[in-house]
């Protein structure tokens, strides 16, 4: 006998790919909705762009970190062209301002944009292979007070969303000079401690030093304490550059603490780095940072460039662990109930008619018992409603019934949308 399988178990969906449900449609209009205002306020302009790049263009942004390429990018077929779905978006926002020639259009470009990214990962309910992003990048221009502007972007959207206690955490990578010292520095240092360190961290020290940095083992974080940090191996320009930004935070009340953990594992990514964070999510809501070098690696074209992303399921995970609840509402509704197939065809264009004059309309005419059709109704939540019947149709009239009270009127056909909208506004 075949077990059925439990509850919770996809039968046909993909692991880590969920998808958007209606019962959190509140929140993710609240998100764009939100989005959508900071980014016109900042003056961002709407950037929409394909989910498959070229491989070779994820492949040259990888640079050093190439065993993170093999393991989570997602390859496909474009034709005879090898592809991959999105990794991130600032390698296809680069693309796009060379393709397209944005640079006329704007210089710096401001862009902002939504939509999924794809990596395969271990999944679990913080890390999916199919997520949303929404973030910010500005193109062209190498001045802090775009590094500044942004993160005070993204404050300002988590400060509409209502959300309480964000921080943001900021530090440095430097440039190429300062990083590569700074590596030496923690090679030296850790080298005779790797008997002392996880063996992950002992591990990671041939691949890549700088994961060190992220460690969260207690005896890792210990030996870290004692350690360099990149602060005191910054290079004039690039501790200017930090400082810069620190100050348009701190002039714009954003709270914030140094992080000099906060160090770039590749090599593309340059100064800037920060993210946003709130104690009830154990990992960041939102990541930026500034890669000076990722388009002379990937287009062989030097374009200076700074940007973020939101994560959008775990901010809405953050709402929802801090009670705050979605301040976008639904206008009110009307059910129209139908009974009869001739009332069928009259009940469509009298709903288009509310419709067009901005009445929210539901129909179940699928149910074909009154009865069904009200019980549809009563669960909604739906106050007011509308009945037409074969008796209606010819009557030129339509039945109004307030769902409470049940008291049910006859209203002539051209006074609907009138007497409907009074009633509405009157709840």
């Amino acid at each position: 006998m075949k077990q059925k399988p439990k509850s919770h178990e996809a039968v046909w969906g993909i692991a880590g790919m969920p998808d958007i449900l209606p019962r959190n449609q509140a929140y993710w209009r609240q998100l764009l909705e939100t989005g959508k205002a900071v980014s016109e306020l900042h003056d961002f302009n709407f950037m929409g762009l394909s989910a498959v790049e070229r491989y070779e263009i994820f492949e040259n942004a990888f640079g050093s970190d190439r065993d993170v390429l093999e393991r989570e990018l997602f390859p496909l077929k474009a034709g005879k062209m090898k592809a991959a779905l999105r990794f991130s978006f600032r390698e296809s926002v680069l693309r796009s301002f060379i393709d397209n020639k944005l640079a006329y259009f704007a210089y710096p470009l401001k862009v902002f944009y939504f939509g999924p990214v794809f990596r395969d990962v271990q999944t679990d309910e913080y890390f999916l292979r199919q997520f949303h992003q929404f973030g910010f990048q500005v193109i062209g221009e190498a001045d802090p007070i775009y590094d500044g502007e942004i993160i005070i972007a993204l404050y300002d959207f988590f400060k509409s969303l209502r959300l309480a206690n964000v921080v943001l955490k900021i530090g440095s990578s430097g440039c190429h000079t300062c990083h590569g010292i700074f590596k030496h520095k923690l090679q030296n240092y850790y080298r005779g401690r790797l008997k002392d360190v996880c063996k992950t961290c002992a591990r990671n020290f041939e691949i890549n030093p700088f994961l060190l940095l992220s460690c969260n083992e207690e005896k890792c974080k210990a030996i870290r304490l004692e350690g360099p940090i990149i602060f005191d191996y910054l290079c004039q320009s690039c501790n200017n550059h930090l400082k810069s930004v620190l100050e348009l935070v701190e002039d714009n009340g954003i709270p914030y603490e140094p992080d000099p953990n906060m160090v770039s594992t590749g090599d593309l990514n340059n100064r800037t780095t920060f993210e946003f964070r709130t104690p009830e999510m154990p990992y960041p809501l939102a990541f930026g940072c500034r890669y000076d070098y990722l388009s002379e690696a990937v287009f062989k074209r030097q374009i200076p460039a700074v940007g973020a992303n939101v994560g959008v399921e775990r901010v809405m995970e953050a709402m929802k662990r801090q009670n705050v609840e979605p301040r976008f509402k639904s206008k009110p509704k009307v059910f129209f109930l139908v009974i009869g197939d001739q009332a069928k065809k009259g009940a469509l264009k009298l709903m288009n008619k509310l419709r067009l004059s901005g009445v929210a309309v539901v129909e179940m005419v699928g149910k074909k018992t009154l009865k069904a059709q009200i019980k549809t109704a009563e669960r909604m939540g739906i106050k007011l409603a509308l009945l037409l019947g074969q008796k209606e149709v010819f009557d030129g009239t339509v039945i109004l019934r307030d769902m409470t009270s049940g008291i049910q009127e006859t209203i002539l056909v051209d006074k609907l949308v009138e007497e409907v909208k009074k009633r509405l506004n009157n709840e």
